[in-house]
């Protein structure tokens, strides 16, 4: 038994050892080609979940190739993120592509969803996920002006960076517990995921693990003070 089940939305992420001190100064307009491709990109993305939309509302599924390519444009966007001023975790430039890049050090996926609940689609997309989005405001307003919690942490690291060549654990571990956050709510919207996202930091690089809970009977034997296998 375990008291959690393990999220569907999997962000990770690995800070490489000896990052550069200035890279990250002109990393805004190495990422130029990344924008302009991924403009388009976002706009099939929505295109392609209105779509989804009327397929869950009539058949409860997801149509696989959809979910997919949509999984494709959130795990590019998590590399460039993490690339530039949403994480500057890495200094190998984001492949263009929507698969999965097993040794780039941003990863992201998606479990899919054999089933999906055809009255939540009509409400969780823009009702259930507003108070979600309140808190998603917070971290990322005004990212392209050093607005908003996650770029003004990131903003910081690149000065460590700079000036000691390290990049701060703490503020690197909060960050992407940030990040996370951010692309489990964006999922949630996205009609990808039934399952609420939680209102828990989960920081660091590696997703959370299920902790081991008791069995029903051996908490009720402990509550009770007797040893398990006594007779």
């Amino acid at each position: 038994m375990y008291a959690a089940m393990t999220q569907p939305v999997r962000l990770e992420a690995r800070l490489e050892a000896e990052p550069s001190r200035w890279l990250w100064v002109v990393k805004w307009l190495l990422l130029i080609p990344h924008a302009i491709v991924l403009f388009f990109l976002w706009l099939a993305f929505f295109a392609v979940s209105i779509v989804a939309f009327f397929a869950i509302l009539f058949t409860a599924r997801y149509p696989r190739p959809l979910f997919d390519f949509n999984v494709g444009v959130l795990r590019w966007t998590w590399r460039v993120w993490y690339y530039g001023y949403g994480g500057l975790g890495t200094d190998r430039y984001p492949p263009f592509t929507l698969a999965e890049h097993p040794d780039y050090p941003a990863r992201f996926d998606i479990v899919y969803p054999q089933r999906l609940s055809r009255g939540l689609v009509l409400v969780k997309w823009w009702l259930l996920v507003l108070p979600q989005l309140v808190l998603v405001g917070i971290f990322t307003a005004g990212a392209w002006r050093w607005g908003g919690l996650i770029p003004a942490l990131v903003l910081f690291a690149g000065i460590a960076l700079l000036f000691t060549g390290r990049y701060p654990r703490g503020i690197y571990a909060l960050v992407i517990g940030l990040d996370r956050w951010v692309l489990r709510v964006v999922a949630y919207e996205a009609l990808m995921t039934d399952r609420y996202p939680p209102f828990r930091l989960d920081p660091g690089g590696a997703e959370p693990q299920p902790k081991p809970q008791p069995e029903a009977g051996s908490a009720a034997s402990a509550s009770a003070g007797e040893t398990p296998g006594a007779s």
